[in-house]
């Protein structure tokens, strides 16, 4: 009895731990972005606010400028969100036909195809930054929004792909088999089928294609104009405005503000990416 108990008891101190490990940083930005500039330069870092003051997180918020001083990721919020949906909705329903295809469809050359898409799972993005950019030139939507959504959902091709192909090959194959009989065709099959047992894989896709979006930072800057930059370069602007006094209640209010959308969906939708991931996503 003595020997489960302590086992038990080390599992969870140390998931306690590693619990208080990782959310310490979240901690600290929280209760800083509560006080005022006073208790932070007097207190103790981890001490909670005399009071709770949303003043930063309005200044955070707010889309003014005073002078060289530019606070406000209102602008850069909605810019992102309206680059994610689309990108998002987009490179899944991509990846899943790409990966109905691969699985239920094959064709000759169908698994050579397959192992020269997976190089962009592994591939570095920067080595496309410089044809990317002249594609985007070429059709006359650099250093705008639509031009985003057109590099994030070729950029997130490859690995929506991978999700839907790994996942479609564990269907039945008769069951597609038996729907060619009664003369379904390959839309048919796939929109009464396929899509309907889709569910987990889907909820898997859209979460990590939101995270990877809404947090990429490396095409923002590289592909965005003065009116299209997404949150992660807003951020990066604010924090790193030049200014006599440095504000970082508001610094931490914009952070927060920043990685909100991706802390929601995974609080809300965490267990569905599991499911997912357990019934076969990233099964090889």
């Amino acid at each position: 009895m003595t020997t489960p108990f302590l086992s038990r008891c080390l599992v969870y101190g140390v998931l306690l731990l590693a619990a208080f490990f990782f959310l310490a940083p979240l901690y600290v930005m929280l209760v800083t972005s509560l006080k005022d500039a006073e208790q932070i330069r007097s207190g103790n870092l981890l001490s909670l606010p005399h009071s709770l003051n949303f003043d930063a997180w309005s200044l955070a918020w707010s889309s003014a400028c005073t002078g060289t001083d530019c606070r406000g990721l209102k602008p850069f919020f909605w810019n992102s969100v309206i680059m994610v949906v689309p990108a998002v909705l987009v490179s899944t329903l991509w990846g899943a036909m790409n990966g109905y295809v691969l699985s239920l469809w094959k064709f000759r050359g169908s698994e050579v195809m397959f192992g020269f898409m997976l190089f962009g799972v592994f591939m570095p993005f920067q080595v496309v930054l410089l044809p990317m950019s002249q594609v985007l030139g070429w059709l006359g939507i650099a250093s705008s929004i639509s031009g985003l959504i057109v590099v994030h959902c070729l950029a997130g091709l490859a690995g929506t792909t991978l999700f839907f192909r790994n996942y479609y090959a564990s269907i039945p194959k008769e069951l597609v088999n038996a729907a060619r009989i009664d003369g379904a065709g390959f839309w048919r099959i796939f929109f009464r089928i396929v899509v309907p047992m889709s569910t987990p894989i889907v909820m898997v896709t859209l979460i990590w294609q939101f995270t990877n979006i809404w947090n990429d930072f490396l095409f923002g800057v590289a592909f965005s104009g003065p009116d299209s930059k997404p949150i992660t370069v807003g951020l990066n602007n604010m924090v790193n405005t030049s200014s006599s006094v440095k504000s970082y209640n508001v610094d931490m209010a914009a952070a927060v503000i920043a990685g909100l959308p991706t802390m929601l969906v995974y609080v809300l939708a965490g267990k569905y990416f599991v499911r997912g991931l357990t019934a076969g996503a990233v099964k090889g």
